[in-house]
């Protein structure tokens, strides 16, 4: 694919389809994890959260990851349906911001996507309380082989705590460094997830 000159995307008038071009040229370019994406949501306080997730999936209607709903993010998610989201691609010094509400994705896209991980990933996902303390390392290790003798042959149900968030951006701002700190930033906004994008272009 030919790469986008910094003229190319500060003409685009949709972002997804901006966001799609340079995602491709990231998993060429990116030499590990092009999907990773940074996640902020806030606890009850007011108090920012962040953490790298992987994003599975994006079309026009978001950005989708996988988590356990009873780790820090779920327990924020479920108490404020508001996230953030940053793609960082060091390699060819872009990043995406998003910002949106967030939602459950339908069951069947969740089965489906936990369907398709590796066995050892199924069986983690059922042992790990993940975000509670854990007294030991052997502990965890002992969960696990109590979980793989739970399903030693066939399929590994999804866990019913585990599942898909969407996050569907009213905002997707696009970075490009420049020389001297001079960079291109624009950002598509709109009023609701359903609404028409806007184009601005933002001082670095």
């Amino acid at each position: 694919m030919k790469p986008l000159t910094s003229s190319d995307f500060t003409e685009a008038d949709e972002p997804i389809a901006l966001f799609a071009a340079w995602f491709e040229e990231a998993k060429e370019k990116e030499q590990n994890d092009p999907e990773a994406m940074a996640v902020a949501t806030v606890d009850g306080t007011g108090m920012p959260d962040l953490r790298m997730v992987l994003m599975k999936h994006f079309d026009t209607e978001g950005f989708v990851f996988y988590t356990n709903s009873q780790s820090a993010k779920g327990r924020q998610l479920a108490a404020n349906m508001q996230a953030a989201g940053n793609f960082h691609w060091k390699s060819l010094r872009r990043q995406v911001r998003v910002r949106g509400p967030v939602e459950v994705v339908p069951e069947a896209m969740s089965d489906a996507y936990f369907a398709s991980r590796a066995r050892d990933s199924r069986i983690g996902a059922w042992a790990s309380q993940q975000s509670q303390p854990l007294e030991s390392r052997f502990a965890f290790e002992k969960a696990i082989a109590a979980t793989a003798l739970r399903y030693p042959l066939g399929e590994i149900p999804r866990p019913p705590h585990w599942f898909g968030y969407r996050i569907k951006p009213v905002q997707i701002e696009f970075w490009h460094d420049r020389p001297f700190r001079l960079h291109d930033r624009v950002v598509f906004a709109r009023e609701t997830p359903d609404g028409a994008w806007t184009r601005t272009r933002l001082y670095p």
